[in-house]
């Protein structure tokens, strides 16, 4: 999740993407990091068949630095589109 202006990022981790997105987009979790910095744009997501393997890859793109993180958005959205609006909203 980022901002409008792609300044924060937020990893996170979820068995119900689409539920959570609406939540974040939303700002369910009134003062969350999420509310806070205002992340409404899902730019990446990756889908893992074991929660446990989700949590680990969640805990390895924490440890990244910035740089990095945006490599792993551009190789998949360069432009970093909301893909709340381009697909999750219909599943």
């Amino acid at each position: 999740m980022t901002n409008i202006n792609k300044t924060t990022l937020y990893v996170g981790v979820t068995s119900e993407l689409r539920n959570r997105i609406w939540q974040h987009k939303n700002h369910h979790f009134k003062n969350g990091f999420t509310d806070k910095y205002n992340l409404e744009l899902c730019v990446y997501y990756e889908n893992h068949l074991m929660m446990i393997d989700a949590i680990l890859r969640e805990k390895e793109i924490k440890k990244w630095r910035r740089e990095k993180k945006d490599a792993l958005i551009n190789s998949l959205n360069p432009d970093w589109n909301d893909l709340w609006e381009k697909e999750i909203k219909y599943w």
